[in-house]
């Protein structure tokens, strides 16, 4: 009997930030570590599947963020390097650990930059655009070749400034991954429930809201589906765990090649497991060590616990 060849993961394009953040949460503080949403996308999901990584860095990005990079797989031949100062966020947990305060943004070589998509990467199955001017989402959409699945970001900021263009986005994707305040702040509703499906009649075939702490719930037009979060009893620093959710589950969809219901409820699972390990450090330090079995191990525990 002839062995079953194993699937090849689909490569996931991201476009998105790379970042250096200062962060200050009870647990301590860090200064310019390692960050931006597309770095805690492709650490997420190099677990499942290639990423292709398409963002800018300034001259004074260090050396050893690329090699790092480079060694967890992910192709950079999107990444550019540009003369000014790299991308800046300084952020507070001491007041909520739930939510951010931000205390300063520095744009930086973000400041009007029109991503430059590399043609080998045009032609990607599954991509995430991740938080970013809905502006530079919707030119990357215009230079892909026939994706296979498209999920989306974006924030309270893009969506009191630019409305018309986050709405023409969440039309154009298969999925929009948001939190549960800007699920609010879209459809000006405070139940989930029905703001999920709110934004399901506005275009995407699926609708991820994250509710941190609580878990996620899942919402597609004939379906329903809520998982709690993995129980962290310690945690360091929340930044990119939102990025990280969607790493992970985008990365077992491409890992797969399966968009069904039962294939995306796996996904969101493998999303709330992979962000539980984000948590427990700073930076990407806890996704950088991350194996294929230690998602297993919660994913099976994360399973159990949601069994009656």
């Amino acid at each position: 009997m002839k062995r079953r060849r194993r699937r090849r993961p689909d490569p996931v394009l991201v476009v998105g930030s790379v970042a250096l953040d200062t962060v200050v949460t009870p647990a301590g503080a860090v200064a310019d570590a390692l960050g931006g949403s597309a770095v805690y996308f492709s650490c997420a999901c190099r677990l499942f599947a290639p990423v292709r990584m398409v963002g800018i860095v300034g001259r004074d990005f260090p050396e050893e963020h690329l090699r790092l990079l480079n060694r967890l797989g992910a192709d950079l031949s999107g990444l550019e390097r540009c003369g000014g100062p790299t991308f800046r966020w300084t952020g507070s947990y001491l007041n909520d650990l739930n939510e951010a305060q931000t205390l300063a943004v520095h744009l930086n070589v973000m400041a009007g930059y029109v991503p430059k998509v590399p043609d080998a990467c045009r032609s990607s199955r599954f991509v995430f655009l991740a938080n970013t001017d809905p502006d530079v989402q919707l030119a990357v959409l215009d230079c892909l070749k026939k994706p296979a699945f498209v999920a989306c970001d974006t924030i309270n900021h893009w969506i009191a400034t630019k409305p018309e263009g986050v709405a023409e986005l969440i039309r154009r994707t298969d999925a929009l991954i948001v939190n549960d305040g800007e699920a609010r702040l879209l459809t000006g509703g405070k139940n989930l429930i029905a703001a999920g499906k709110e934004l399901l009649r506005r275009g995407p075939k699926v609708i991820i809201i994250k509710k941190g702490e609580h878990g996620a719930i899942l919402l597609t037009e004939r379906s329903f589906f809520a998982i709690p979060a993995y129980p962290v009893e310690s945690v360091v620093d929340p930044t990119g765990a939102g990025d990280s959710f969607a790493g992970g589950f985008m990365g077992y969809l491409a890992a797969t090649g399966d968009t069904s219901l039962p294939a995306l409820r796996r996904a969101v699972a493998c999303g709330a497991v992979v962000a539980s390990f984000t948590v427990e450090g700073f930076s990407v330090n806890c996704l950088c060590s991350l194996t294929q079995k230690d998602v297993a191990k919660r994913l099976r525990f994360l399973r159990q616990s949601c069994g009656f």
